[in-house]
């Protein structure tokens, strides 16, 4: 997919910039724009120029949720959906779970519903001043999608998500950032430059490979039942470090006071034995 209608894509300074392009629809979720983030991101996260993803959107608002204007789903309402059928904000939520490149949401205005489930995977939730979110589905009559019942209790606890979630209401920048939901709040017209601040400190002092495994360590050890199986991947991973070049990297230009210059590549230079890549 070499072009997109509902979004936009762009890469500058090893940052893949992927913005929701429907500011005349305060960028309402569609099902081509599910289709299109799924694709970006499997191009940002194949590209070994990119180190890092900004998610943002145009306009005044990040997304008000999805346009039902636009149908809602692409199967016949008669038949219903095949079994195999996936709803589409989880279509990209769950591809932000699977990266190994770091996501950034740069969130200005409103963030309702499939507007803000599709960020709940991203690392990092950055807001505005004027942002205002909301898990409005029991107020629409329908039910949370983008699996945001697993994602939002491990970001912000379980008491916090089912007041969000039973109540449906809306709520402000603080009381996201006081809860966890965010990591910081901007003026509206800085917090993209917050997110590409932030971005290029990535890049520029971090690991490729040491983020993309210590993302999903994250993400797939932590509901372990106990420590013991988490421990016993950190054991095979830190006794292969003598044959890490990134890892002689980062302890000689420390020892030399000088920024790292770290070669190893996703692509081909991730230990073979993590358990959630594919065999």
């Amino acid at each position: 997919m070499a072009e997109y209608a509902d979004i936009t894509y762009a890469v500058s300074d090893r940052i893949a910039t992927v913005t929701l392009n429907r500011p005349e629809a305060r960028n309402g979720y569609t099902i081509r724009m599910a289709d299109e983030l799924g694709d970006a991101m499997d191009r940002a996260d194949r590209d070994e120029s990119v180190r890092v993803v900004v998610l943002t959107g145009n306009g005044n608002d990040f997304s008000v949720g999805a346009d039902l204007s636009q149908g809602g789903f692409d199967f016949d309402a008669e038949t219903g959906p095949d079994p195999a059928w996936q709803e589409p904000a989880g279509r990209c939520s769950k591809r932000i779970f699977t990266m190994n490149k770091p996501v950034i949401a740069a969130m200005r205005g409103a963030s309702v519903g499939g507007g803000l489930t599709i960020t709940l995977s991203c690392d990092y939730r950055l807001a505005s001043t004027n942002s205002k979110f909301g898990f409005v589905f029991v107020r629409r009559g329908i039910y949370p999608e983008g699996a945001s019942a697993w994602f939002l209790p491990r970001l912000v606890g379980m008491g916090t998500a089912l007041d969000w979630m039973v109540s449906g209401r809306v709520f402000g920048p603080d009381e996201a950032l006081r809860t966890g939901l965010v990591h910081s709040v901007h003026e509206p017209d800085s917090v993209l430059d917050k997110a590409y601040e932030l971005a290029r400190e990535i890049v520029t002092t971090t690991s490729a490979v040491s983020v993309a495994v210590t993302r999903q360590l994250l993400y797939r050890m932590s509901t372990m039942d106990s420590p013991f199986p988490v421990h016993e991947l950190d054991s095979r991973l830190i006794g292969g470090l003598g044959a890490s070049k990134d890892a002689v990297e980062g302890v000689v230009s420390f020892l030399q006071k000088r920024p790292p210059e770290f070669g190893m590549r996703v692509d081909t230079d991730l230990p073979p034995y993590l358990p959630w890549t594919e065999k």
